[in-house]
């Protein structure tokens, strides 16, 4: 059944070369493998993957489309913009900001920022219990 297979994020990217330098430059990422100007996938030390494929639609979805889990997410937030990644700030009802980094009560904190080809990201923090 599907609830023991893996699950894979697909990434839309108008330029794939553009994306690839993105991830490369903004976040530290390789890809794992490369299918030249179709594909690429990448994988992660925790085991997660994504792949970003070449299409025209990159960026329309209006929501997220991929979500990091990190452990801390001041950190990240300040190394990925140094390295000039700009965070979003949304108009949403009972979510309290501090700069970037909104607060979700019950859930956490998250920040949200653009990739190259203007799809939506999140890094988050888990609420911990205590």
């Amino acid at each position: 059944m599907l609830n023991t297979s893996r699950v894979e994020a697909n990434i839309p990217a108008a330029d794939l070369a553009r994306a690839r330098a993105f991830y490369a430059d903004k976040l530290g990422m390789t890809p794992a493998r490369e299918m030249a100007g179709v594909n690429l996938a990448y994988r992660t030390d925790s085991g997660t993957a994504f792949n970003v494929y070449e299409t025209p639609h990159a960026g329309e979805a209006g929501h997220t489309i991929a979500q990091w889990h990190v452990d801390d997410i001041e950190v990240e937030v300040r190394d990925l913009k140094a390295k000039g990644v700009v965070f979003e700030v949304y108009d949403m009802p009972g979510v309290r900001w501090d700069g970037e980094i909104a607060t979700l009560e019950g859930l956490g904190r998250a920040a949200w920022f653009r990739d190259s080809e203007g799809n939506t990201m999140c890094i988050d923090q888990e609420e911990t219990a205590g």
